[in-house]
């Protein structure tokens, strides 16, 4: 989407289907107008012509005058008859633009949902998950009030004030001019009070945006908060939050209180003065007495939408800032695949050729990273904290892609940014190390990569599930399979979280399945277990393990250990216990740990004894 779209631009192209709506909500809203400004010539006529002697041929037509005096229910009941018609427009009116305006929301909103869904992970990255919520949300409500009331309520009262004027000049000119000059007083400082309102519901967005971040954020992370104790400390981040938010709203509502007073002493004088200069034209015989009362009808007819009118002035404030915020995130770059991507056999050997990578121009992550990984084989990877273990999965799937002259990574000889993305992911299956489960039944969060049905799937569900060595542990909730897992797997433990993740990737049955430090919630007999079966399960795929645990990657075959984003180190594990790095070091220290906690396992258990 181009970034210089008008927002009304913006708003039309997600019209499609219901301009005919916003045309009959048009057409009605002015037959509306029409029928509710004849009721003030009825009563003119009446006063005028029926109650008094001033002569029109209207009357002759449908009785005569001394009729109408005696019947003057008639002209009552053909002031309803209008009343009831506009009444009648007015429902339709809105019924119609419901349909155009939640129409409109929904197109807006189906396309928000699919553009944030295809956007890079590196998007997804920097922007706040509350915010992109409260955009997709509160934002969306203020345009959607904008064009289900305020929209065609501008058109509306644009021509309500045409109307009203064109007949008001017909009977008097100098009160006329009057109105128009309260008119002109309103819009004037209407457009004066639209920027400041504007900046400061600008402000006030923003402000809840992040206040949304840092709840969504708190409740996300709940087990953290109780776990270290911080209840105390997020309460008190909230309560700053929410103070300087609140106090945004109160800036607002000040300026809003200020806007709506001086309408109300504009509406107020505006009234005053045609009543009082009204009745002086009225004394001078230079308006009828129902003149007079037509003038004051349409008068006041003419007030509120002229009050409306500024409202939506300021309303339009608001509902600009809105679509900034939506446009904003409409205007960010969805991933798409190169035009002759392609969808290769993923069967084949991967490769990192001489792979630089770094974070929006932070420390290098990846450093000239060189290496080859068999097809079919089983890949290790080593290496501390922030030495460059997940990234080269994020580069491998994707999430993040290589600037020109940063290297290539190839699959089957493909360069995978040649590789269509939904397809490529497809192919490669990865379990994270802290898997993100749904609110769902554990069968359901397996079975969430399958395209056939989690009931017609079970017998693959529990294979995989015993193949991730979890099987057991579902059967032994109440509800096994069935059972509702919560909000992000919180009712499971983190080791049954990540055996129910290895579960779900193995269901994909990819060529490439991706271990990222999937194991380190279990332990060693069930790392053990797992890795046997997936032996057996997975003997055809290739396999690359990343861990910090030498007992998890010992039996790869082939290992590479990272440091400050270099590889320092490779081979299997029998060739990289001979020589003195790094890889030598941690086996040492891990095997020490292990048999001082299984000497002290068997103390106890002596003790016991």
């Amino acid at each position: 989407m181009k970034e210089n779209k008008s927002n009304i631009k913006i708003i039309i192209e997600f019209t499609y289907g219901l301009k005919r709506y916003f045309l009959i909500a048009a057409i009605i809203t002015i037959l509306g107008i029409g029928f509710n400004y004849i009721t003030p010539q009825v009563i003119r006529v009446t006063v005028d012509s029926i109650i008094g002697d001033a002569p029109l041929n209207i009357i002759d037509n449908i009785g005569g005058r001394e009729f109408l005096r005696q019947n003057l229910y008639i002209p009552a009941i053909i002031g309803v008859v209008f009343s009831i018609l506009s009444g009648i427009c007015n429902y339709f009116y809105k019924v119609y633009m419901a349909k155009a305006s939640d129409g409109t929301i929904k197109n807006l909103r189906d396309k928000l949902y699919s553009h944030i869904s295809r956007l890079p992970f590196s998007w997804h990255m920097k922007n706040p998950t509350g915010d992109i919520i409260q955009r997709c949300t509160s934002d969306m409500e203020v345009v959607k009030s904008f064009l289900g009331i305020q929209l065609l309520e501008f058109i509306r009262i644009i021509f309500l004030i045409l109307i009203s004027l064109t007949l008001m000049f017909s009977m008097n000119v100098k009160l006329s001019l009057i109105a128009v000059a309260f008119i002109l007083m309103v819009i004037i400082y209407s457009v004066i009070f639209y920027s400041l309102i504007q900046k400061r519901f600008k402000a006030a967005d923003e402000a809840e945006g992040e206040l949304s971040s840092l709840v969504q954020e708190n409740f996300t992370g709940v087990r953290v908060v109780r776990a270290f104790g911080r209840q105390s400390y997020e309460i008190e981040r909230f309560d700053e939050k929410n103070i300087g938010f609140s106090r945004l709203w109160v800036k607002l509502g000040r300026v809003l209180s200020l806007y709506w007073g001086i309408g109300d002493l504009f509406s107020g004088l505006q009234v005053m003065f045609i009543v009082v200069f009204g009745c002086f034209e009225t004394v001078s015989g230079a308006l009828t007495l129902g003149e007079l009362l037509a003038f004051i009808f349409y008068n006041s007819m003419l007030v509120w939408p002229v009050r409306s009118l500024g409202r939506i002035i300021s309303e339009m404030g608001k509902a600009g800032v809105s679509i900034n915020r939506i446009k904003e995130i409409l205007d960010a770059k969805e991933e798409i695949d190169s035009e002759d991507a392609t969808t290769p056999d993923m069967k084949g050997d991967i490769e990192f050729k001489n792979v630089k990578f770094d974070y929006y121009g932070t420390k290098p992550v990846l450093k000239d990273a060189s290496f080859k990984i068999q097809k079919g084989s089983t890949f290790g990877i080593l290496g501390g904290t922030g030495s460059g273990k997940s990234t080269i999965v994020h580069l491998l799937n994707r999430l993040y892609n290589l600037d020109e002259n940063s290297g290539e990574i190839l699959i089957n000889g493909v360069n995978i940014n040649n590789i269509k993305l939904d397809y490529l992911r497809h192919n490669i299956g990865v379990v994270l190390q802290e898997p993100f489960l749904f609110s769902k039944t554990i069968k359901q969060n397996i079975n969430i990569a399958s395209n056939i049905d989690a009931d017609e799937n079970f017998e693959s569900i529990k294979d995989v599930s015993t193949v991730a060595s979890v099987h057991e542990n579902i059967l032994g909730f109440s509800r096994g399979y069935d059972t509702i897992v919560g909000e992000r797997g919180v009712t499971l433990s983190g080791g049954q979280k990540q055996r129910v993740a290895i579960a779900r990737t193995l269901i994909k049955n990819s060529p490439i399945i991706v271990f990222d430090d999937s194991l380190s919630a279990v332990d060693t007999e069930t790392d053990a277990k797992i890795r046997h079966e997936l032996k057996t399960h997975v003997k055809d795929s290739t396999v690359i393990i990343i861990s910090h645990r030498i007992t998890t990657l010992m039996h790869c075959d082939y290992i590479i250990v990272l440091d400050d984003g270099k590889i320092i180190e490779r081979g299997n594990h029998d060739s990289l216990i001979k020589t003195n790095g790094i890889y030598k070091k941690v086996y040492d220290m891990q095997s020490s740990v292990e048999d001082e906690i299984t000497d002290t396992l068997n103390e106890i258990k002596g003790g016991d004894k």
